[in-house]
């Protein structure tokens, strides 16, 4: 546990996560590689790597309110701290809100988690497989809270039956010849046919026949249409 970051445990703070994001929040808890915060309404779980700086908030202009209720993910029995992939794993079936590329959140529940990546299910783009890498931060919705005016007759989880890929190059390799759309919603958005994948670069053709070269480490959602 980083021993920074743990004497600030309880403390009002400001932290500029990746995107230039700046967040306010009460530091919770810490895990082996993230941080959970309580920004005065969520839980928000945020991956050390994408935090580029923090400091102490001593105004508290936001009037930020510290917690009434215990997070919906926490470490089990006796383990002392989660990572941020074991708190995926647990999310597992939970309606979340996720943080992945420019200003758009996404809603929705996680129903797979493999090596490198997760598959995210939502009412809006249906099936996304997301690199654990390119997730900013995750808030689980709080308990009785409903997504899209869902009940729980409607619960929109999916049983994933197909057979997934361990990492996410080998996933995109079975999507060869499909068209998707990569980086939903972001200013660097694409959607074309996957032509071929050769190491880190992935063919993709257009629209219009001219076909464009992607670094597959840079795609940040991937969802079929």
């Amino acid at each position: 546990m980083n021993k920074t970051i743990q004497s600030l445990i309880k403390e009002l703070v400001k932290i500029e996560v990746s995107g230039k994001k700046l967040i306010n929040g009460t530091v919770i808890d810490l895990g082996s590689d993230m941080l959970v915060l309580f920004n005065g309404t969520n839980y928000m779980y945020i991956p050390f790597e994408h935090i580029h700086n923090f400091e102490v908030d001593q105004n508290n202009e936001e009037e930020i309110q510290g917690p009434t209720e215990d997070p919906s993910i926490k470490a089990l029995g006796n383990q002392q701290e989660l990572s941020f992939k074991e708190t995926l794993e647990i999310a597992i079936g939970k309606y979340l809100e996720i943080y992945v590329t420019d200003n758009q959140p996404l809603h929705g529940q996680i129903t797979s988690v493999q090596d490198d990546y997760f598959v995210f299910y939502s009412p809006i783009y249906k099936t996304m497989y997301i690199p654990i890498a390119h997730l900013k931060w995750l808030i689980p919705y709080v308990q009785n809270e409903s997504l899209y005016g869902l009940n729980e007759k409607n619960r929109i989880i999916r049983s994933n039956s197909e057979l997934l890929a361990k990492t996410f190059k080998k996933q995109i390799e079975k999507f060869i010849h499909r068209i998707v759309v990569l980086n939903i919603g972001g200013v660097k958005s694409h959607n074309g046919k996957i032509n071929n994948l050769n190491e880190q670069v992935l063919e993709m053709q257009k629209a219009r026949a001219n076909t464009q070269y992607l670094n597959i480490d840079h795609i940040k959602t991937l969802h079929l249409v």
